[in-house]
């Protein structure tokens, strides 16, 4: 679990230095982290000393979701082996690398369900790589931070509770923001190899907790309908659109194309 390379994160590794010139990056560069790391400073609960297992644990953690997420190529990743690594989902089937990138990335691999289609808020089905990550980062302009809550056991088979927060500031599938708290508590296995790569996880928890708390604001169609019935009397135009409802601060994400309303294929991200 020991970090090589520059480590200019304070909270992850392989981002930056000499091992990492010839990475490829989803988005063209190493992404910055400052904006969620002030999230994660300020919303944390836990604050482990430097160099201790819970310490250790939590910048693989951060490490490991950076690379899934950033990392399109198995041979930049650092964190682990990419010819041995499966991750499931709540018992699913496991899902090696080329797995995950197949079903449109990590988001949809961790969003798995068998809710029927007519249920699903969000469809793992439905969503690419861009749409997926369109629609997370959106709704989340500051990051969806990541603590480490509690680690039952050491390496190789490392078992830890985690927390994972964001605001709810930006629109996501139909539902306006409601600036809200949004938490996600699970449990996962990560097994580590000799060499502290991760070869195998397991994660466990409830998708609900997350898309329960995203859905909670006003549908978009319905609120542009409310408003349609009450124009006011000096004919002044009412908003059509959402954005009247968004703190001024915060940026409208741009809207990817999903599955279902893209005939053509996207670019690799």
């Amino acid at each position: 679990m020991a970090a090589s390379g520059s480590y200019e994160d304070p909270y992850r590794y392989h981002l930056h230095g000499e091992e990492e010139k010839n990475t490829q990056w989803r988005f063209g560069a190493p992404p910055n982290y400052d904006t969620v790391n002030k999230l994660f400073e300020e919303g944390r609960t836990k604050i482990w000393p430097p160099g201790s297992l819970e310490e250790k644990v939590q910048s693989l953690v951060k490490t490991f979701e950076m690379e899934l997420f950033h990392k399109p190529r198995a041979e930049d990743y650092k964190s682990l082996d990419p010819k041995k690594f499966t991750m499931t989902v709540n018992g699913r089937k496991p899902r090696n690398q080329k797995d995950i990138q197949a079903h449109g990335g990590p988001y949809n691999t961790f969003m798995q369900t068998s809710l029927p289609k007519n249920l699903r808020i969000y469809d793992p089905e439905e969503e690419t790589i861009l749409s997926a990550h369109s629609a997370f980062t959106g709704t989340f302009p500051r990051g969806f931070a990541l603590e480490i809550l509690q680690v039952y056991s050491g390496p190789p088979s490392i078992v830890f509770k985690f927390r994972h927060w964001g605001y709810n500031e930006g629109p996501f599938k139909g539902h306006t923001p409601t600036g809200d708290l949004v938490e996600l508590y699970g449990i996962a296995i990560f097994e580590l190899d000799e060499e502290g790569k991760i070869v195998k996880i397991e994660f466990f928890y409830d998708r609900g907790e997350l898309l329960g708390g995203l859905s909670k604001g006003a549908q978009i169609e319905a609120t542009r309908q409310t408003q349609i019935f009450k124009l006011p009397h000096n004919n002044e135009r009412p908003s059509s659109s959402y954005e009247a409802s968004l703190p001024k601060s915060i940026p409208i994400p741009p809207s990817g194309p999903s599955k279902k309303h893209n005939g053509i294929g996207l670019r690799s991200l």
